[in-house]
């Protein structure tokens, strides 16, 4: 992070060609460098590393040096240098990719939960179904959340991905998925809704064309549940 020794006032009254003074991150020895220059590098973005340093040598020995992080999962404590910690959007640092996978399936935020094939999906029923109440990652039906709901049909959809059928994250998590899914079957009889399984996880990356056989389960379920309804009335 770029230590700056002096104030807005100072940056705002100075001209393109004066210099203004920094703190080196590795030595803590002033340095100067122009206005101009250090504008030109914020435009960059380049400003967080570039202007940190007094040299090269200094900026190689903060790249070389390493620092106690913990993980931000499991608190473990790594060695990571600063610029690995740069590299990183957030700041976090993780063990491995297990433990940032589980932190990030742990602090998503509203509108993130939501996989790829989801949001397509309900663009596709979407079109296809115009005339059909869909419901998607409601909670209103059963009191916990079903990926796709038709009211009228009374009829919902579950998308369960390779989280649902190996433990990626422990056993204990693998439990505690499996007993929430019996949970749903349980509520969604006790409701009258017919639940379906869609196992989603041979899907290891989104495309639509890999997406299209889940689309074409869905919509053989929806049309069958429709005539049904309509030799009924």
């Amino acid at each position: 992070m770029t230590t700056k020794l002096f104030t807005e006032h100072e940056f705002s009254v100075a001209a393109s060609g004066d210099t203004l003074p920094f703190m080196c991150e590795q030595c803590g020895a002033t340095f100067y460098k122009t206005k101009q220059y250090y504008v030109s590098l914020m435009q960059k973005r380049h400003r967080n590393n570039l202007v940190a340093y007094c040299s090269v040598r200094c900026l190689g020995k903060s790249n070389a040096a390493g620092i106690d992080t913990p993980c931000a999962q499991c608190g473990a404590i790594l060695l990571r240098t600063p610029g690995q910690i740069r590299k990183s959007k957030s700041g976090r640092q993780f063990c491995n990719k297990s433990c940032a996978a589980t932190y990030n399936n742990l602090h998503k935020v509203a509108g993130t939960r939501r996989s790829k094939l989801e949001a397509y999906l309900e663009e596709e029923l979407s079109v296809l179904y115009h005339d059909l109440e869909i419901i998607y990652n409601g909670k209103n039906a059963i009191g916990s959340e079903l990926d796709i709901y038709i009211p009228s049909l009374s009829l919902a959809f579950e998308l369960n991905g390779i989280y649902h059928y190996e433990p990626i994250h422990g056993q204990d998590k693998l439990n505690s998925i499996e007993r929430n899914d019996s949970r749903k079957f349980r509520d969604c009889a006790s409701n009258s809704i017919s639940l379906c399984v869609i196992d989603t996880s041979g899907q290891i990356h989104f495309t639509k064309k890999s997406s299209a056989r889940y689309i074409s389960i869905i919509c053989d379920i929806v049309d069958s549940e429709i005539a049904v309804e309509f030799e009924s009335t």
